[in-house]
């Protein structure tokens, strides 16, 4: 007998999700490492944004921190109840304490986060006991694309890199 995998996530989840991977093309285009988030409440988008830490030098401006700045701004209230935060990686320790501040009620992340994964990864802050809010968590929505978008960033950038000292290398050579 043939098994069939249910998705847990709808045909909007997924809309979303693809959203954010493209607002994630806005951050690599601007040479940031590509993270995109939707925030998103009665199956509206109330805010968008994706990591701009190195343009803005602002190291809390990873995209979930966008999000919640600007539907702060437009909800005018920084309490962001009844809202789903859509973000191609799996939030980071800032960004889940800065979304449980927040009272977002459910997080769907792509691709986790094998290094600083707050969600479940690395930590989990969201079950956490020190949490005094609770949030639905749930991973794996297009993750293979979300993946697939960093490694292809950080493949580039590291080619980058090495021909860069390469260059720099055989300059140095020459002005020898």
């Amino acid at each position: 007998m043939n098994e069939v995998e249910v998705s847990q996530f709808s045909e909007q989840d997924e809309q979303f999700m693809r959203r954010a991977i493209e607002l994630a093309r806005n951050a690599e285009n601007e040479g940031e490492v590509p993270v995109g988030a939707v925030l998103v409440r009665d199956n509206q988008i109330v805010a968008e944004g994706w990591n701009r830490c190195i343009g803005t030098h602002d190291a809390t401006a990873h995209a979930e921190i966008q999000v919640l700045r600007k539907a702060g701004e437009s909800l005018q209230n920084y309490r962001l109840l009844d809202t789903t935060l859509y973000v191609t990686l799996e939030p980071c320790p800032m960004c889940a304490g800065a979304l449980l501040h927040s009272r977002v009620k459910r997080i769907v992340f792509g691709a986790p986060d094998l290094k600083a994964g707050a969600a479940g990864t690395v930590l989990d802050l969201f079950s956490s006991q020190a949490a005094y809010h609770f949030a639905d968590v749930e991973s794996g929505l297009l993750e293979q694309e979300c993946r697939e978008q960093l490694q292809a960033f950080f493949k580039r950038r590291r080619k980058e890199q090495k021909e860069l000292k390469r260059l720099q290398k055989e300059a140095q050579q020459k002005g020898d």
